[in-house]
């Protein structure tokens, strides 16, 4: 039961880290559950990079930050990702799914509903809202003890053949181990996944990072060992609801939800 426990109470941590060092026994830790993930006959087509000195971290977040700047300016963000943002508690009630938009800048909360519109992100680009968005990004990366980058063997990685398939559900696994792990080590992870976005920035990590021709860079994590108290980001959200099981499960055919 602590393990199922562990799983429904997991979080992601959209605040900053305790500057402590992630020790090297936990980080090892995080690497052996990972490793016990399941994977197409035993493929094991994870790799992954743990990073720890300043300088690269410090790079890193100047890439998010550059990103999320860039992203939000010029509302690409709002543009891809607008059907998951939900307003009113109500809202978040019926659909179950999607972020409740519910710390917003002072400037900015009497246009709550509006403020991912065409006239909120002209008000927000008047108001200096993507600069001051990328610079927490930066600042929270930049805070952030230790980052985690995950890559794929190519030899397995395969877009369009089963086996692409099959090394995503494996590394998808893999991370979800460790997402459910750091809970019980007093620590948060969270996705860094502004630079994904935008290609060239993508490959400013690769070339960071020194990828070699053979593994594919899949996904970037900052972890670290959270706060007694966490300042919540000038842009916030919470996500705790989950759709009931006749919104996602179903009985014998996909005609019957299934009850609770």
């Amino acid at each position: 039961m602590d393990l199922i426990d562990g799983m429904l109470a997991r979080r992601t941590t959209n605040g900053p880290f305790r500057p402590d060092p992630v020790s090297r026994e936990h980080q090892h830790l995080l690497m052996r559950v990972a490793q016990a993930a399941p994977s197409h006959f035993n493929s094991q087509p994870w790799r992954f990079v743990l990073i720890e000195n300043p300088d690269t971290i410090a790079q890193v977040a100047a890439i998010a930050g550059q990103s999320m700047t860039e992203l939000i300016e010029g509302g690409v963000f709002f543009e891809r990702y607008r059907r998951y943002f939900r307003f009113t508690e109500k809202e978040m009630e019926e659909r179950r799914d999607g972020i409740h938009i519910d710390h917003l800048p002072g400037p900015l909360k009497p246009f709550t509903r509006q403020v991912f519109s065409d006239a909120g992100l002209k008000l927000m680009r008047q108001l200096g809202v993507p600069k001051k968005l990328g610079e927490d990004n930066r600042k929270l990366v930049a805070g952030s003890p230790l980052l985690l980058a995950v890559l794929l063997d190519k030899g397995e990685y395969r877009p369009g053949e089963l086996s692409g398939f099959y090394s995503v559900f494996g590394m998808g696994a893999a991370m979800e181990n460790i997402w459910n792990a750091v809970g019980a080590l007093g620590m948060g992870i969270q996705f860094v996944s502004t630079p994904m976005e935008i290609p060239r920035h993508w490959q400013a990590i690769q070339d960071l990072l020194r990828v070699p021709g053979d593994l594919e860079l899949m996904a970037v994590y900052r972890l670290g060992y959270l706060p007694h108290d966490q300042a919540r980001p000038s842009i916030d959200w919470s996500s705790r609801h989950r759709k009931r099981l006749d919104q996602f499960v179903y009985r014998d055919t996909c005609e019957q939800p299934e009850r609770e």
